[in-house]
């Protein structure tokens, strides 16, 4: 998929509400795929926003730990329906294609996602939006890793107050390198 349409559908979801940010963000690194689940989910997630001259792809920017970590929490439920669906992906793309999703190239993978957003639009649309909570959420909740999201989008990042200089028109907005929950997170 183009790099164009994905970054044109994101500035249509900015507002987004993390699932991480309906628990504590104190969660320790669990591991939810198996390796060949997480190599399906990162190459999903990149074709959905892939590494260009504009920035960093979806993995880069966490959006991996960040999925791993919203499902880790019991609470959230969905693990077992994402592992399923993310063995279908792969099956699929093996039947379709002859190997894994991560094993293809970019042209055949979103020949395999395109017929995956057909006949199973809602999988698909679960994984879009968790790839855009990751790449544009608070990196606070696991993704967004060294703000690249909020820079891709030219997003300044949580202010409590704008001075009057920064309010006129023309003048770049300087970037506030601090998560809503106060603290640099960067990773």
């Amino acid at each position: 998929m183009p790099r164009k349409i994905a970054r044109r559908s994101v500035l249509s979801s900015v507002a987004l509400v993390p699932l991480t940010a309906l628990r504590s963000t104190a969660q320790s690194s669990v591991s939810v795929f198996s390796s060949a689940q997480k190599r399906c989910l990162e190459a999903f997630a990149n074709r959905l926003v892939p590494r260009d001259d504009l920035g960093p792809g979806a993995v880069e920017c966490g959006v991996v730990e960040y999925i791993e970590r919203s499902l880790a929490d019991p609470q959230i439920g969905g693990k077992s329906a994402m592992q399923a669906g993310l063995d279908a992906v792969d099956a699929f793309s093996r039947e379709t294609e002859g190997a894994p999703l991560a094993d293809l190239s970019p042209e055949k993978q979103d020949a395999v996602l395109t017929a995956i957003e057909k006949n199973s639009a809602t999988f698909f649309g679960l994984i879009r939006r968790l790839t855009l909570e990751g790449m544009f959420g608070d990196p606070s909740y696991g993704g967004n890793r060294n703000f690249a999201g909020w820079d891709l989008i030219r997003y300044p990042g949580p202010r409590l107050a704008v001075a009057a200089e920064d309010q006129k028109m023309g003048i770049e907005i300087k970037p506030v390198r601090y998560s809503a929950n106060g603290a640099n997170h960067g990773h």
